[in-house]
């Protein structure tokens, strides 16, 4: 293990602790504490103590500012996401390291190429289009249904809205019958909330309205041990539902392709001539159940609580529906739904004048890249119109969200419909957030409407 940096480079162990503990991200993210980082430290090494169920780890720079963020995420010969993945935490075995280096999300230029381009041509522009239709046809029927034709009511914005679209429009892509749409809603639930005591056993699909295929999954769903804790969902052992589920639905494909993203990929040749295999196909279904799902879930509910704070952007955006593309981005950027990503420096290098080692673990924060005083004029404020907005709510770099443009499209189809058929939004009480140091999660958001305001 490297030896600590001089205590001049190092954030306060009360400061530490309170970065990492997910339990702070139940009230909020310490913008402040960025803030602060950016003006005096903007790379700073953080200790890893360990937080209740997370073990100690070696330590890791914090990169907060924007340009510095952006040269982490942009140059994977010198910042790897294969060396030690993705998150923050170590992969807790070598092999649980081998297996996360398998997938897409945690591999470098060549591998990654090979399956990015693999995958950016099956979303062909006649598949495009009709995800865009279709998603327009789901944000018309989910709004109908929850408003019943009422002009005015109550509902939970996350559990009546949010979830569902985005699982709707991931089982367009990835082929899965819509009965079968749940079993999405577990697994990202699981994976991005094991922080969560409610998320870490979501078991919402129930197998009585699913497929065959979903009940041979549901039989191998793992269960809490006898002190109540599920395995490592960010293990293939941890997951064994999620891959079973996979492999039958490539067979199925394979056997009987339609005119899904997932059975366009199952046909595609790579320049070798080669296609995808079975194990890079099920990784990539993971990566689309849970990457694919919960950003946009958090973000929809993140951009209504911002419409909701900033009541005058909210009538100003229902006023001017022209707006609703910039309004979607500036949405993200303030709510910003994956606060953190993690990198593994291949090689020494020097980061805003901090010497860095090779084999340090960065983890930069998007959460405060696009709250950058210096690329962003008054950050902490909503303002739906602005230009130029480069924030980062999608990545940067080799790994730039490839659903960047259809979370676009959910995002304006949905508040197009609220607007359209419930008017004016405002809070029914606290929502309720997810108790996470990755994901700014929004668990339920009650929230009351009319047409009349």
């Amino acid at each position: 293990m490297r030896p600590p940096p001089p205590a001049a480079l190092r954030l306060d162990p009360a400061e530490c602790r309170r970065l990492l503990d997910p339990t702070t991200y139940l009230e909020g993210v310490p913008f402040e504490l960025f803030a602060k980082l950016r003006r005096e430290r903007p790379v700073i090494w953080v200790e890893e103590p360990a937080i209740g169920d997370l073990s100690a780890g070696p330590g890791f720079w914090f990169v907060t500012g924007h340009r510095d963020v952006q040269t982490v995420l942009g140059d994977p010969g010198s910042y790897s996401s294969s060396l030690g993945g993705t998150q923050t935490r170590d992969p807790s075995t070598p092999e649980a390291l081998r297996y996360v280096r398998r997938m897409m999300l945690n591999m470098d230029p060549p591998e990654h190429t090979r399956l990015r381009r693999l995958l950016t041509r099956s979303f062909t522009p006649r598949a495009v289009a009709q995800l865009e239709d279709r998603i327009r046809g789901h944000a018309r029927a989910l709004v109908a249904r929850a408003t019943g034709g009422r002009s005015a009511g109550r509902l939970d914005f996350v559990k009546d809205l949010a979830a569902d679209l985005p699982l709707l429009t991931l089982a367009e892509i990835l082929g899965v019958p819509t009965e079968d749409r749940l079993l999405l809603f577990d697994w990202s639930n699981r994976v991005i909330g094991f922080q969560d005591a409610e998320y870490a056993t979501s078991a919402v699909f129930d197998g009585g309205s699913g497929t065959a295929m979903a009940r041979e999954a549901l039989r191998r769903r793992p269960r809490p041990d006898p002190s109540g804790r599920m395995p490592d969902p960010r293990t293939r052992e941890g997951m064994p539902d999620l891959y079973h589920y996979a492999h039958l639905l490539a067979e199925s494909k394979r056997r009987t392709p339609g005119d899904d993203v997932m059975s366009i990929l199952l046909a595609e040749r790579d320049d070798e001539g080669g296609s995808l295999s079975v194990e890079e196909f099920e990784n990539m279904f993971w990566l689309f159940a849970v990457a694919g799902n919960e950003t946009l879930r958090n973000g929809l509910p993140g951009a209504a609580i911002g419409l909701m704070e900033y009541p005058a952007e909210q009538r100003r955006l229902r006023g001017q529906p022209e707006l609703l593309a910039s309004a979607m981005d500036e949405l993200l950027r303030w709510w910003t739904p994956v606060m953190t990503f993690r990198r593994t420096a291949a090689g020494d290098a020097t980061l805003a004048g901090t010497s860095i080692r090779a084999g340090d673990k960065m983890v930069v924060s998007f959460s405060s890249a696009n709250r950058d005083e210096t690329v962003f004029e008054r950050p902490d404020a909503l303002r739906l119109d602005r230009q130029p907005n480069p924030h980062l709510a999608f990545g940067y770099g080799p790994h730039y969200c490839l659903g960047a443009h259809l979370a676009r499209v959910q995002m304006r189809a949905l508040f197009a419909e609220v607007f359209e058929r419930m008017g004016t939004i405002e809070p029914d009480g606290p929502p309720a957030l997810l108790r996470s140091n990755f994901q700014r999660g929004v668990k339920r958001l009650p929230i009351r409407w009319s047409r009349g305001r």
